[in-house]
């Protein structure tokens, strides 16, 4: 975990994709994407069907890591509104299990706007705490601190003729009004079956507007690399 400034405290960003808020003892996870396989199955595309136990897996790895009492996922949990229901038992036991152990949230997205909390947890559409805004899609004008979710935005770099490919936050700043600083953050897609977009891409950069600079940032060797994406023009 490496630890990174924003809206005015310090969080810390896992290796595996999560945000941990410490003030909060909160996890922050977005776009679980669970039951993508079986949603690909009824549609005549065979994936390996075991997508939600590995995504499950992972979140009990972030909450044993940063010692999490709440969870607060950020929209997109399940790949459709109806994969709660194709949640097989054994998945849905590991679910039960998390939501019994900690506080959990759900925040909705539009892939699973009508979705039913039947393993555990409840259900928002979007939250604020501590003048911080939880959603699932970032809200292009925002001006106040805001988390999200929906882009899954991925580094892309060209290194020795290579490219990378890597998921990220992207974190934007801007000064505000009044002189105070605040900023608004993307965080990566952490499901198993999640793809990604270039961070750097004009819909994440229009979302994030108004913004002063907008940043991708990633955990690397146990420091936060940071990579300009935008800024103004001075």
């Amino acid at each position: 975990m490496v630890p990174l400034s924003f809206a005015g405290e310090e969080w810390l960003l896992t290796e595996g994709r999560a945000l941990y808020w410490p003030r909060e003892q909160a996890l922050l996870v977005a776009d679980l994407h669970l039951e993508k396989g079986s949603f690909f199955a009824k549609h005549g595309q065979m994936v390996p069907p075991y997508d939600s136990r590995e995504t499950l897996e992972r979140v009990a790895l972030a909450i044993r890591e940063t010692g999490a009492r709440r969870v607060i996922t950020l929209g997109d949990n399940f790949h459709d509104s109806d994969g709660s229901a194709r949640l097989e038992p054994h998945a849905c036991g590991m679910l039960e299990a998390l939501t019994k152990a900690v506080d959990w949230v759900w925040i909705t997205g539009n892939h699973d706007p009508d979705m039913d909390a039947r393993c555990g947890g409840t259900l928002a559409e979007e939250l604020e705490i501590g003048g911080v805004i939880l959603r699932h899609r970032a809200q292009k004008g925002e001006t106040r601190p805001e988390l999200s979710g929906h882009y899954h935005p991925r580094l892309q770099l060209k290194v020795r003729q290579r490219m990378i490919r890597r998921p990220c936050a992207v974190v934007s700043a801007n000064e505000g009004t009044g002189g105070r600083p605040s900023g608004r953050m993307i965080l990566p897609a952490f499901g198993a079956y999640t793809g990604g977009m270039n961070a750097a891409d004009p819909a994440i950069l229009k979302a994030l507007q108004p913004a002063d600079r907008i940043d991708a940032v990633v955990p690397a060797a146990g420091k936060l690399a940071r990579f300009n994406l935008w800024h103004r023009a001075a």
